[in-house]
């Protein structure tokens, strides 16, 4: 059991997809409903560390385009003002790694059903059933909402 003055994280993975964004949304009113906080995790890796496949790239600017890609999310799905109880965190690293490293000590972890790079026909993404086999914490799988006009 929980004491009540531990801090009641809510961890949610932020990839750009609309199943995210769908996560961080349900990841913010979740918290909201048990007076916790969001924690917004936004994995990202350096194409230069990855292999000798490309040329060499600065990880600094790998950096800066991972932070104004991860702002610009959070933008989309709060456009007026984020949560005041929302924490980022940009984290190098493989993003289901990072997710299950975050996931300890929290109450939830939330990833949206499939990310950027999933493939059409799979049930779940390799992140999250990752994370859904390994976090330290329940998980919270969530899907894309449907768009209604079609």
């Amino acid at each position: 059991m929980q004491s009540t003055e531990a801090e009641r994280r809510v961890v949610v993975g932020v990839d750009g997809s609309p199943s995210s964004y769908e996560a961080l949304r349900w990841a913010a009113r979740y918290a909201q409903r048990v007076g916790g906080v969001v924690e917004a995790v936004h994995a990202w890796d350096t194409p230069s560390a990855v292999g000798w496949s490309g040329p060499a790239i600065d990880p600094e600017f790998d950096l800066e385009q991972a932070r104004e890609r991860f702002a610009e999310e959070l933008r989309t799905v709060f456009p007026d003002e984020s949560p005041a109880e929302l924490r980022q965190r940009l984290v190098e690293g493989d993003p289901s790694e990072v997710l299950i490293r975050a996931s300890e000590g929290a109450e939830i972890l939330v990833v949206g059903r499939r990310g950027r790079g999933g493939f059409a026909r799979a049930m779940l993404g390799s992140v999250s059933q990752r994370c859904a086999q390994h976090a330290a914490c329940p998980v919270v799988v969530v899907r894309q909402e449907r768009d209604s006009s079609h």
